[in-house]
């Protein structure tokens, strides 16, 4: 079935407001978006008014229909690229109203006595522009690059800069070539891409963000609310592949000593800060790249790839001292201590599991042993023999 022209250009403004009302609605979910989101919305608007502009184009006096049709769709683009901008903090403001004063300026000056050329040619080259640097703002982009859906609108507005820099620099090739006879052929490709691109792009961008609020909230959910560390989910998830990928690995358990007399002494908030204290040390000593959790309650553990039991044991040490050392609660006036068990993978255990056993093991045995220690876990083969 052949559609007509004005069909066409009916679908792509109603497919454009679709897309701006599904894109208000998801902004009502996604407050920490509602800029971007509403930014997009007004975008596709533009590009809808833009396009009833265009139907009517002839009905206004000399270009000046032409050239203001141009411009709001310009203009929807720019919305769209700002949006996009906005996701890494970037602002096309400055260029986007440049852009749109050159382009009125073009029509003003040459524009008007010959209005079927920039409409057909010259107008497609912004457009090109603005969209092709969307698609690279998108590919660029450092907050949304772990997103698997984030190939899909940068293959669409790359796709469609290209079908726009092919009508200002291949089109005029092939119109010199085969005559005029081949541009209403092109209106209807331009028309049924365009629908294409109503469609394709307010719903790839809206996965996007959808996709980007899931894995905020897997993130929370694999995070202590307290100290900002991993939560147990997060240990058995992450430090089951980790142990995959290494070869020599170390866990150590660490339990505040005496942390209910903390409680009991100072208060419930004065503990936490002693948790947030701990959980702040620890992490400045082991560093980034171990995997550091609170397992519950004053109870930590850290998953430490390519070190063995030696250098684990440095590094458990470094820690217990420099707790010891420091003044907590906010008169740093609240001193306390930490335990710590030690577990080798292979020599104590071959799974997560297992390790965090042979740790806890060796944390009660420091416990034991006077607190506020170190202690490496014994095997279970001495176990059963002892």
């Amino acid at each position: 079935m052949q559609l007509d022209l004005l069909t066409l250009y009916g679908l792509a403004i109603g497919t454009l407001l679709v897309g701006a009302g599904m894109t208000l609605w998801e902004r009502q979910a996604r407050p920490e978006r509602s800029a971007e989101l509403g930014i997009w919305a007004a975008g596709y608007t533009l590009l809808a008014v833009g396009c009833g502009l265009a139907i009517g184009r002839t009905h206004f006096p000399g270009a000046s229909g032409w050239a203001l049709s141009n411009l709001v769709i310009l203009s929807g683009y720019l919305l769209i690229l700002n949006g996009v901008g906005r996701l890494e903090g970037r602002r096309y403001g400055r260029m986007s109203v440049a852009l749109l004063l050159v382009v009125a300026f073009a029509w003003a000056s040459v524009g008007l006595g010959a209005r079927s050329i920039f409409w057909n040619y010259c107008s497609a080259l912004p457009i090109a522009l603005v969209c092709g640097l969307t698609a690279w703002q998108l590919a660029r982009s450092h907050t949304l690059r772990s997103l698997r859906s984030l190939p899909i609108p940068v293959a669409i507005a790359g796709g469609h800069a290209l079908f726009y820099a092919f009508r200002a620099l291949v089109l005029p090739v092939l119109t010199g070539v085969f005559g005029d006879q081949i541009l209403p052929s092109l209106a209807e490709a331009t028309l049924y891409e365009g629908v294409l691109y109503s469609v394709a792009m307010p719903m790839a961008l809206l996965a996007l963000v959808r996709e980007e609020a899931q894995g905020k909230l897997l993130a929370i959910s694999r995070t202590d609310f307290l100290t900002g560390l991993g939560n147990r989910q997060r240990f058995f998830e992450e430090g089951a592949a980790m142990l995959a990928d290494s070869p020599c690995a170390s866990l150590l358990a660490f339990d505040l000593d005496h942390f209910k007399s903390i409680n009991d002494r100072y208060g419930h908030a004065a503990g936490d800060e002693v948790l947030k204290s701990f959980a702040s040390i620890a992490q400045e000593t082991i560093g980034s790249l171990p995997l550091l959790v609170r397992l519950g309650g004053e109870e930590f553990a850290a998953l430490l790839p390519g070190q063995n039991g030696s250098r684990a044991s440095e590094v458990g040490e470094a820690v217990a001292r420099r707790f010891a050392g420091t003044g907590h609660g906010e008169s740093g006036n609240i001193r306390a201590t930490v335990s710590v068990g030690l577990a080798e993978l292979g020599v104590d255990g071959v799974d997560l599991p297992t390790l965090l056993s042979a740790a806890d093991r060796a944390l009660y045995s420091a416990k034991a042993l006077g607190r506020n220690r170190i202690e490496f876990a014994r095997p279970l083969t001495l176990l059963a023999n002892a």
